[in-house]
C-alpha cells in the first residue's frame, strides 16, 4: 500500500524526530511505553537483557516478542529493520555468536549513534549499523538469513516496497520475523493522512489482512501470526484509536522459498 494523499516528506522528519527524543530522552511521555518492563512483559528474557547495554533497554520502544519465531543459530546473518538504540541487534547477536553477524539498518542519526556507541563500549564485535531507509535497502540480494523488526514497519509510507526489499536481500530459505501495529478496522483518510499520528504508530496502522496480503505479494509464505495482547498505547489519544479503530500489536513469521 503506498499513500499518495500523506506528505511522505513530513512524515519522515516526524518519525526522526520522535525517535531522536527516544534515543535521547528515554525518560519522556510518548504515546507508547519504553523500557525494561515492557520487553519483559512481552516476553524478552531477563537472562538476555542482564547481558546487552542497559541504556539500549531503556530506549527499547519495540511492539511485540519474534525471537520465538526467529530460532536463531549460531552462525547465521541477522537484519534488524528499524533497529533503533539496538536492543533487538545486541539479542540477536547473543544468540548467533561469533561467527554469526548482525546488521542494525536505521534513518534515525541519533539511534544509530547510541547504538554504535554501545556496540563499542559493550565489545559486540559481531554487530554493526548502517544508515538506511528500510524501503531502500543498501545490501546485496541474497545477504542474510534472517531478518527482524519490531515496530517499525507500521512508520512507512510504501510497506510494500519494505516487504520486497526484504524479500530480495534474503537468502533462498530464509525467514521474516517481525511484530508490527496493524488495524482491524481500514483507517479513515483523515488519520491516515495525519503525520503526526503515523509518527506516533497510529496513522500507518494497515488493516491486518492486507498487511498479510502485503507480505504474501512479495513472495513470502506466512507461516505463523499472533496478536499481542500484552502491548497497549498508553496516552488518551492513542487508546481512543485502539477502541474505535482495534489498533494492535501483532507478531508474524513469514519464509522465502
Amino acid at each position: 500500500m503506498t499513500v499518495t494523499t500523506l506528505d511522505t516528506v513530513a512524515l519522515e522528519n516526524k518519525v526522526k524526530e520522535m525517535y531522536r527524543q527516544v534515543a535521547e530522552q528515554p525518560d519522556a511521555t510518548f504515546h507508547f511505553e519504553m523500557g525494561r518492563a515492557l520487553a519483559l512483559r512481552l516476553g524478552y528474557l531477563a537472562k538476555d537483557l542482564d547481558r546487552i547495554p542497559a541504556p539500549s533497554v531503556d530506549s527499547f520502544a519495540g511492539v511485540g516478542h519474534y525471537f520465538q519465531f526467529a530460532d536463531l543459530k549460531e552462525g547465521e546473518s541477522v537484519l534488524d529493520l528499524g533497529s533503533g538504540s539496538g536492543m533487538d541487534t545486541f539479542v540477536a547477536s547473543l544468540y548467533v555468536g561469533e561467527t554469526g553477524r548482525v546488521v542494525g539498518a536505521d534513518m534515525t542519526d541519533a539511534q544509530l549513534q547510541k547504538a554504535d556507541r554501545l556496540r563499542i563500549k559493550g565489545g559486540f564485535s559481531n554487530v554493526s549499523y548502517t544508515p538506511a531507509n528500510i524501503m531502500r535497502l543498501p545490501f546485496e540480494d541474497a545477504s542474510f538469513d534472517v531478518i527482524i523488526s519490531n515496530g517499525v514497519i507500521n512508520l512507512c509510507s510504501d510497506k510494500q516496497a519494505v516487504f520486497s526489499e526484504a524479500y530480495r536481500v534474503l537468502k533462498p530459505g530464509g525467514r521474516l520475523c517481525l511484530s508490527d501495529i496493524v488495524s482491524e478496522v481500514q483507517l479513515p483518510e483523515n488519520i491516515v493522512c495525519n503525520a503526526s499520528l503515523w509518527a506516533a504508530c497510529i496513522g500507518g496502522a494497515m488493516q491486518e489482512d492486507a498487511y498479510r496480503d502485503a507480505v504474501r505479494n512479495a513472495g513470502f509464505e506466512v507461516e505463523n501470526w499472533k496478536d499481542n495482547p500484552e502491548y497497549g498505547f498508553i496516552s488518551n489519544s492513542a487508546k481512543g484509536a485502539t477502541q474505535t479503530y482495534r489498533v494492535k500489536s501483532m507478531t508474524l513469521k513469514a519464509l522465502k522459498a
